[in-house]
């Protein structure tokens, strides 16, 4: 269930965490990838391919939390024009 701002729209509240998560899945991978590259002696292949990957989710979790925010709010603002008329 999402919680309306006064104007009509997603709360700012909603996307406070989008980017620590963008933070937090970079810096997984990060020391995923520098893990990989310890045990096996590849450094820094894993180390830039973590980066990349948790930058790419990272930003797709963000892209997929802000399209579905704004597809419930054009449903909303549909839904609230139709009813006034």
């Amino acid at each position: 269930m999402t919680h309306e701002a006064k104007g009509g729209g997603p709360s700012p509240g909603e996307f406070a965490g989008l980017g620590l998560q963008f933070v937090v899945a970079i810096l997984l991978f990060l020391y995923a990838g520098q893990w990989l590259d310890r045990k096996l002696g590849t450094a820094p292949w894993f180390l830039i391919i973590g980066v990349f990957t948790g930058a790419g989710l990272g930003f797709f979790n963000m892209y997929r939390k802000l399209m579905a925010a704004q597809a419930a709010d054009d449903a909303a603002r549909k839904a609230k024009r139709e009813s006034g008329l």
